[in-house]
């Protein structure tokens, strides 16, 4: 029934008034409009005979999500990634206000009630944006701070954070990542200890996308001395309150459009109502958290990939090195043809995870196999397609270099490798026995 609703709404949404309104922003279009950081043409779009999982309603979606970003997203985003910082709270109100950042949270919450496969559609739109970035900080509003707030927390929680985090008005972000505890969730340090109705937070996070212009995190603090597994919890902590402190903004090898914050926390003092779901289950929620954000990035790579592929094609066409077009020597040609075949490849799996993943059932091996991948070809495709810009390539003039900087951290960000490497070996029990 929420299904049929969600559709419904999304159908009146796209006839009526074509999903979005917005107004331009007024400013100095940067070098986003050189010719040499744009595709000279685009990629032939899917249709809906063509698809595996998505219907009419995902491409109405896209198309939607397609203006905004040709509008309101990419003419900026060379002013943006030379700013270090996108204006996050802008942005995220025009995507609420169309939609596109609770796509499959309830109506009840300003969602529109759609299944998972409607924000792996939004996320591989996302994938056209012309930096790694912006997408990723969407992504963590979208798919990382809230799924666990939208599933287990209380009608209240819901309409303090979720409710004004899905229509745009307030900014989320993650706090798991620590100094000592990157992919190693369980070994985090920051505790929240309760006294009468509150909890004293102290501690510290990293890494912490979105972290100096969020309104709110999702935090993941130890809230017992039990088992590292069964003694965290998740909390809503409001970023305005005393004792929390934006330590500095972290200057990083690429995804220069997002802020990236370490954050210490000094007796910060939370209502235990603040909680999502149980105490001591904080854990679990967020590997549960990490299925959706794991396809989502993955998601979210597959257009860039494809626009990098092309973009490289239409470059070495008209580069020419010993009397002919780069593209005509087999070398090169041979090789592009090979990674457009494992980005196939790749979104196969994806659709497959996501298709199994809104029956209900368990994809955390898929769903790891995925970011595996994924996190392993954006690193082939722009290393390779790099090559073949030659010395452009070596510049900050064209759309290869940046992906080939902000892409390296897919194989560390939200699991590394080596962790998706033991997920998939203890799903196939092949881990050596304690």
């Amino acid at each position: 029934m929420a299904l049929r609703e969600g559709a419904q709404r999304l159908n009146l949404l796209v006839n009526s008034r074509n999903f979005y309104k917005f107004t331009s922003f007024v400013g100095v279009r940067s070098l986003s409009e050189n010719v040499s950081s744009k595709p000279e043409r685009d990629i032939a779009p899917q249709t809906l005979g063509d698809h595996l999982i998505y219907t009419q309603e995902h491409f109405a979606l896209k198309e939607s999500l397609k203006k905004i970003i040709d509008q309101e997203i990419n003419p900026y985003v060379d002013q943006w990634e030379a700013e270090g910082k996108f204006p996050a709270h802008r942005i995220f109100k025009i995507l609420g206000s169309a939609g596109f950042l609770g796509v499959n949270k309830s109506v009840e919450y300003g969602g529109l009630g759609l299944d998972f496969s409607y924000s792996v559609a939004v996320s591989e739109e996302l994938g056209n944006i012309r930096c790694g970035g912006i997408p990723m900080a969407i992504g963590v509003q979208t798919d990382m701070a809230t799924p666990a707030l939208a599933r287990f927390g209380s009608a209240e929680l819901k309409k303090e954070f979720l409710l004004p985090s899905i229509m745009g008005d307030k900014v989320a972000c993650l706090g798991v990542s620590e100094v000592g505890a990157g992919s190693d969730v369980s070994n985090i340090m920051t505790k929240a200890v309760r006294k009468g109705d509150e909890y004293v937070i102290n501690g510290g996070k990293m890494w912490t996308t979105n972290g100096t212009q969020a309104d709110w995190m999702c935090l993941l603090a130890n809230t017992s001395d039990g088992p590292s597994h069964r003694n965290k919890s998740l909390i809503c902590l409001p970023m305005n309150l005393p004792g929390v402190h934006i330590a500095r903004k972290i200057d990083k090898l690429g995804m220069w459009s997002s802020d990236t914050a370490e954050v210490f926390f000094d007796d910060v003092h939370v209502p235990c109502s603040n909680i999502i779901g149980q105490e001591g289950m904080g854990f679990t929620y967020q590997m549960l958290q990490f299925q959706e954000e794991r396809l989502w990035a993955v998601a979210n790579v597959m257009t860039t990939m494809d626009n990098i592929i092309q973009e490289t094609i239409e470059y070495t066409r008209q580069r020419k090195i010993f009397k002919q077009p780069v593209l005509h020597h087999q070398s090169v040609h041979f090789r592009l043809a090979e990674l457009q075949t494992e980005v196939e490849l790749l979104r196969s799996l994806l659709y497959h995870a996501t298709a199994l993943y809104i029956k209900g059932n368990d994809v955390t091996k898929l769903a790891s196999m995925a970011k595996l991948k994924g996190g392993r070809l954006v690193r082939e495709v722009s290393d390779s397609c790099l090559q073949y810009w030659g010395g452009m390539g070596f510049t900050s003039d064209v759309q290869v270099s940046r992906f080939y900087r902000d892409s390296r951290l897919m194989s560390i960000g939200g699991g590394a490798d080596e962790v998706m490497l033991g997920i998939i070996c203890k799903y196939m029990d092949t881990l050596p026995k304690k």
